[in-house]
């Protein structure tokens, strides 16, 4: 059992002193005699003895405060050590179930950077902060944006805040705490216009394209959302469509929701017709929504055969064909998910945040706010109305000053020596 009183002692060091009849100093001589350094000890709950020690008392004494802080909250013995490749191995196999391929994918690829500038054999408690900020100024220096070197920061802030869970690290001791991020200023949210969304419906090559579009645009799905959708997830008759995880059956493959909750989103009339027009013509036994003939037929084979690798895109080539649709109707250029950021802008205009939020599924409000709301052009032209009746006409004399030649403001000459102040005679010198 673990003694929950931290001390601070000397450890002397070298041989006793002798005094001037060349006897041993007494044990109660030795601080003036005999060299020594500051130790703190502790016990853990293991009963093992624990030290640390120090030159300088003040030092030593601050540690011990440290450490008793830490005994009170409960950590008392130190964390195993775990170097970089290890933690990197067991983050791989113990989160493969738990976070979606992508991030995961951002978590292995920033631990293997991290691991190729400190070493793979570093352990975890000796990655300092400079070491975090050293990584950040080579990333930069291979030409990444601050963005991107943003985005690494905080996967790594994430990866080592598991490692704190699972105890390798103190929760004071993630490296990337002190490290400060790159301002950025963020960019307009992109905004599609109605009058540019019906030409690119018009554009669409067959019934699965306008379907998909008016389903992007008017449900504001993310592209993941949208290629897992079932049509077990579309409800025809309340004209409704869900999202929701999938569990692994049949054709139908794993998958969870970015946001982890189900949620359900009203479709407007055109696009439950548009859905059905292309359930009419879609593939026979395809469970998916959005995934066109040849597709289903390469798919069906590659499960069948135990061949299909999980985490493969159920359809390809989507941006690719999206762009040059874009092309094709002369608007944008734009992406999948401008759709989607254009539906949560045209939500936002009649609805209140908090429900736009939710049809979303954003978990952060502060995330709708900040990049998906843009301003389109008919709030623009309102506001401009607005603006314009408010300051009112700017002359009563029927002249325009907005049109009229601009006269010279030029300050009245004042005769020199005479100043409003009474009782001052100024001369000039």
């Amino acid at each position: 059992m673990a003694t929950e009183k931290v001390g601070v002692y000397r450890k002397y060091h070298g041989k006793v002193p002798l005094d001037d009849d060349g006897n041993p100093l007494p044990k109660s001589r030795w601080p003036e005699r005999r060299l020594f350094r500051w130790v703190v000890r502790w016990f853990g709950l293991d009963g093992n003895r624990y030290s640390r020690s120090f030159k300088a008392r003040k030092e030593a004494k601050r540690f011990a405060e440290e450490k008793q802080m830490e005994i009170r909250d409960g950590y008392v013995d130190p964390p195993p050590d775990v170097t970089l490749k290890e933690f990197r191995k067991e983050h791989a196999e113990v989160m493969d179930e738990h976070l979606a391929p992508s991030t995961l994918g951002l978590h292995l690829k920033a631990l293997d950077l991290l691991a190729g500038l400190v070493g793979p054999d570093r352990p975890l408690r000796e990655v300092s902060t400079t070491d975090i900020e050293r990584f950040r100024a080579v990333r930069l220096g291979t030409g990444i944006g601050a963005a991107s070197s943003n985005r690494e920061i905080r996967t790594l802030k994430a990866v080592f805040g598991y490692a704190v869970g699972r105890g390798y690290l103190r929760p004071a001791e993630n490296p990337c705490l002190g490290v400060r991020l790159k301002k950025v200023a963020r960019r307009k949210p992109a905004y599609c216009p109605p009058e540019e969304f019906r030409a690119l419906v018009r554009a669409a090559p067959d019934a699965l394209w306008r379907a998909y579009l008016v389903t992007l645009y008017t449900a504001g799905l993310r592209r993941g959302e949208a290629m897992n959708l079932t049509w077990k997830d579309v409800d025809f008759e309340r004209g409704l469509v869900h999202v929701d995880r999938k569990t692994r059956s049949g054709y139908v493959q794993a998958w969870n929701p970015k946001d982890g909750e189900r949620r359900s989103i009203p479709l407007p009339v055109q696009a439950v017709d548009l859905l059905a027009a292309w359930q009419s013509v879609a593939p026979d036994g395809c469970p998916y929504v959005f995934m066109p003939h040849g597709r289903w037929a390469y798919y069906r084979g590659r499960v069948e055969g135990r061949r299909w690798r999980e985490g493969q895109d159920l359809v390809n080539n989507h941006l690719r064909l999206f762009k040059t649709l874009c092309r094709r109707a002369g608007v944008g250029p734009y992406t999948l998910h401008d759709m989607r950021r254009s539906c949560i802008t045209n939500w936002a205009s009649d609805l209140p945040i908090h429900v736009v939020q939710e049809l979303a599924g954003h978990s952060d409000i502060q995330t709708t706010k900040d990049y998906y709301l843009s301003v389109p052009p008919e709030i623009q032209a309102r506001v401009r109305e607005i603006q314009a009746r408010l300051v009112g006409p700017l002359s009563e004399s029927g002249t325009d000053p907005l049109t009229d030649p601009l006269r010279p403001l030029r300050p009245k000459k004042r005769p020199w020596g005479k100043f409003p102040t009474a009782g001052v005679e100024r001369t000039r010198s």
